[in-house]
């Protein structure tokens, strides 16, 4: 057959492909992948965070030895948020994204307290070891915050795609298996980022409202 016979065939398929792509029929799996890139950076951050711990609380003990409830805790509290894993085939799954997060949420709290109780031990203050280490856990936790933020930004665009019109309309034809995904929820112990309270931190919370009184009692 002629090449020349072929080229209508071809310039239709052309036209298909451009016509499609400019109706968006490409755009949900693009922000899908967009979505899974972004919570690949925030398991790294949280990675980054567990490495950090075991040599932390080995610096710690070393000052600190009597504080043990404090120090398994964070072990025990890392243990956990390392067993619970929620990889880019799972971020679609309510209940084990909540599970991971309150992992994640818990080992925050602890390693709160376990920076907090160095106030009490001027010698492991000054310590270079721990004072790098420290700094290191700060630089993680604005690692954490910003891919939390970034994960939940492309959560949302790529959810959005899914229930507007083009989107919607692939959605339920085209790319029926594809689920919303599940962002990042701040919780009550986790208002605010970098969640880690270190020595000489002061709280930005505002003071009680009046009318946050108790039913029942004058202000």
């Amino acid at each position: 057959m002629s090449i020349w016979k072929q080229i209508p065939k071809l310039a239709a398929a052309l036209g298909l492909a451009f016509a499609l792509a400019g109706c968006g029929v490409n755009n949900i799996p693009t922000k899908d992948q967009n979505v899974k890139a972004r919570w690949a950076d925030v398991q790294a951050a949280y990675q980054r965070r567990s490495d950090l711990i075991p040599n932390l609380v080995n610096t710690v003990a070393g000052y600190a030895a009597q504080e043990k409830s404090v120090l398994i805790g964070v072990t025990e509290a890392r243990a956990q948020a390392t067993h619970v894993s929620v990889d880019a085939s799972t971020i679609t799954d309510p209940a084990k994204f909540q599970q991971f997060q309150e992992a994640q949420d818990k080992l925050s709290g602890v390693l709160g307290r376990l920076m907090a109780i160095s106030e009490n031990y001027p010698d492991l203050k000054s310590n270079q070891n721990f004072l790098a280490l420290q700094a290191q856990l700060e630089g993680t936790e604005n690692r954490i915050e910003i891919a939390r933020r970034d994960y939940n930004s492309a959560v949302q665009d790529y959810n959005t795609e899914l229930v507007t019109i083009p989107g919607s309309l692939w959605a339920s034809t085209v790319y029926k298996s594809y689920k919303q995904a599940t962002p990042f929820a701040a919780s009550a112990a986790a208002q605010t980022a970098p969640v880690v309270s270190f020595p000489g931190a002061t709280s930005t919370a505002p003071p009680p409202s009046p009318a946050a009184a108790q039913p029942g009692t004058k202000p």
